[in-house]
């Protein structure tokens, strides 16, 4: 059930099937197995970035797509469609590589850009801890400054790629008085950093959501992007973009659960009649339909206006909330288009509705997404 997308170039299109080819080829045959056994796909996410799916939004001067945000997003629901926790590790790394490229020198880009969108070294975003998770001012890792760098010290927590990615985009306090939040471009072999056992979490087994331990590392004085005391700022930017990436992660998933539902209601019968013919269930379908084109309509509302250089951060918030409770509210009235068959695993159903709670938790959960919109309206 491929969505008639409506896409700015020709070339776009040609990346959306190209794309499919590769979702299709790649991911669908793996996806049930990595899931249910809990095992990462070793060297999916280079095969993803030899195809040059892991930079798309990003200048081509360093290795990117140079592809507009509502064509990126589009491919990146087109992943989740097919398998969730890729998707979202995609929209990580994305995210990871913000700060660099909107906020990093010129010097730093030459260095490390090429390496990060061509996908030889996938990133994570450690933002959150334990105790600071919605709130990320009170964050207490330190990252203090010597003769031969900065020193981190404290934990991180629920990082996407945890101990797999090859570089973190790494929020810590530093001086003076451990008062400002900086960011710094971490390496995943930094000598000092360890990670926790993965998380047990409800779905999403294909990738490793870790704690991080920081043990006094060191990390070259270059590590760091942007200015000292500017990591909230650069923390929040990369935020936005992010939330447009969880939007579409959640309509490809809610996408993936219609097209099961609507095939199963095409294929069984009751009382002599196809189960889609029966008003009732029919109007559910109907209602299903209309969510997962509300939710791809937020999202490339959003992405347009960043496109244009316009304001966003509403939109994408609004994007958010919209797209994660849709997929929420669409993947359990699949499980329940399906009847005891989608309470089963023998159908993704129960698999897509398990993944769908997550999507209004992270990359701020959905009433910190309503705090945000209100604040804008009182502004």
């Amino acid at each position: 059930m491929d969505v008639d997308r409506l896409l700015p170039t020709p070339e776009a299109a040609d990346l959306i099937a190209l794309t499919r080819e590769i979702a299709d080829k790649e991911l669908a045959p793996r996806v049930e197995e990595h899931e249910s056994t809990e095992t990462y796909p070793e060297g999916l996410f280079a095969t993803l970035g030899r195809a040059g799916l892991l930079g798309l939004p990003y200048p081509e001067e360093y290795g990117g797509g140079g592809q507009p945000y509502e064509v990126y997003l589009q491919v990146l629901e087109e992943l989740a469609a097919r398998w969730a926790a890729v998707a979202v590790a995609t929209s990580v790394h994305t995210l990871a590589c913000h700060p660099l490229v909107a906020f990093g020198t010129e010097a730093q880009k030459e260095r490390w850009l090429p390496d990060m969108l061509t996908g030889s070294r996938v990133g994570g975003y450690s933002l959150s801890e334990p105790q600071a998770g919605s709130d990320a001012a009170a964050l207490s890792c330190r990252a203090e400054r010597t003769d031969n760098g900065y020193r981190i010290s404290g934990s991180k927590a629920w990082i996407t790629h945890g101990g797999k990615a090859g570089f973190y985009a790494l929020f810590a306090r530093t001086a003076p008085g451990g008062h400002g939040i900086s960011c710094f471009l971490a390496p995943g072999t930094t000598e000092g950093l360890s990670f926790g056992r993965p998380e047990r979490k409800m779905g999403l087994h294909g990738v490793p959501t870790t704690s991080a331990h920081w043990d006094g590392a060191l990390l070259d004085t270059d590590r760091l992007i942007g200015d000292e005391g500017q990591g909230l700022q650069i923390a929040f930017s990369a935020l936005d973009c992010g939330r447009l990436g969880i939007a579409a992660c959640a309509t490809g998933l809610a996408q993936a659960a219609l097209a099961t539902a609507v095939e199963y209601a095409n294929e069984r019968t009751t009382f002599g009649r196809r189960i889609v013919d029966h008003q009732g269930l029919g109007f559910l379908l109907a209602d299903m339909a209309a969510a997962v084109d509300s939710a791809r309509a937020t999202y490339l509302d959003a992405a347009r206006r960043r496109d244009l250089g316009r304001p966003f951060g509403r939109q994408a918030s609004v994007a958010k909330l919209i797209a994660t409770d849709a997929a929420m509210k669409v993947t359990t009235d699949a499980v329940q288009v399906l009847g005891g068959y989608g309470y089963t695993r023998d159908f993704p159903v129960e698999r897509y509705m398990r993944e769908a709670k997550i999507m209004q938790i992270f990359e701020g959960t959905n009433q910190i997404q309503r705090l945000v919109i209100s604040r804008g309206l009182a502004r």
